[in-house]
């Protein structure tokens, strides 16, 4: 089984390389080889930065955006987005203007904003996922989160709260996104990403 770890200059690669390792991943490809995600059998899209941003970088590399699609929506393989790669699954995101995503989840990202004013953005540490329905992938627990915009919009699988409620995860079909880092979650992240290896969705 390969997984392909998409590398657009927009992730922290190694801690999330190493953490799939750790959780039982035997054949990682760290690329930018859209001819190799078009082979991948799970799929794995990181990200740290600015929405805008790390969408331009997406579509810099030649060819994945089609790859992504195709293999994701038209073959249905298991993928994952982390941070702000769950958060390119959306239509839009609302950071430093309006900038398109990959619109595979209806829904926009937006800037934080807590109704208790205690509550400061970025949010950074650890908080509850409490999961919103029933899916494979999702557990409570505790996990590490670092953003300061999150996703509003459908197919959201779990939420956590600060100074009110955001989104800690979406998903639909063979796709799934998290806003918290499973890399930086230790023992929760580590199962998370165990159960992502095993699923067969």
């Amino acid at each position: 089984m390969t997984l392909a770890l998409i590398d657009y200059g927009a992730g922290n690669l190694h801690s999330v390389a190493n953490a799939l390792k750790a959780a039982g991943a035997a054949d990682i490809a760290i690329t930018s080889d859209a001819a190799m995600v078009a082979k991948a059998d799970r799929i794995v899209l990181p990200g740290v930065g600015a929405f805008g941003a790390c969408a331009a970088a997406l579509r810099a590399v030649p060819d994945m955006v089609e790859a992504l699609d195709a293999r994701v929506r038209g073959n249905a393989i298991p993928f994952l987005g982390i941070c702000v790669g769950m958060q390119l699954m959306a239509d839009t995101g609302e950071e430093l203007g309006t900038h398109q995503g990959l619109g595979w989840v209806r829904g926009s990202v937006r800037q934080l904003a807590p109704a208790d004013p205690t509550a400061k953005v970025p949010h950074m540490g650890w908080n509850d996922v409490t999961p919103a329905r029933p899916h494979a992938l999702i557990e409570p627990g505790e996990a590490y989160f670092l953003h300061g915009y999150a996703f509003d919009g459908d197919d959201v699988l779990a939420g956590t709260d600060h100074g009110g409620p955001i989104t800690a995860a979406i998903g639909r079909d063979t796709m799934i996104g998290v806003q918290f880092h499973p890399e930086k979650s230790q023992a929760y992240g580590l199962a998370f990403l165990s159960r992502f290896l095993e699923w067969r969705p």
